[in-house]
């Protein structure tokens, strides 16, 4: 399976997917899904739903061969947290 090349900045492709997810995707699949993974086309809104990033962007992928994937998290404004992140109790 070959990758395409991005057509969008990473910050079109962020506003894209976001906006999909938020507007299209969130309302139906955030109850039962929390935690997995969605990869989004941002150019279709098609998507696929996994615990495993891979295994949904590999789907959607093998629909989509030239898929523009944006991917996030259900429950969370990120697919990943990168660095530290505060605790809200007692160390």
């Amino acid at each position: 399976m070959g990758v395409s090349k991005p057509r969008y900045t990473k910050a079109e492709l962020a506003r894209l997917g976001d906006g999909i997810y938020e507007r299209d995707i969130q309302p139906s699949v955030e109850a039962e899904n929390l935690g997995k993974f969605v990869a989004i086309d941002a150019e279709t809104g098609a998507f696929e739903l996994d615990r495993d990033e891979l295994a949904a962007m590999n789907r959607l992928l093998a629909r989509l061969p030239n898929a523009q994937v944006w991917l996030r998290r259900v429950g969370s404004r990120v697919a990943h947290h990168i660095g530290a992140r505060r605790c809200s109790g007692p160390a």
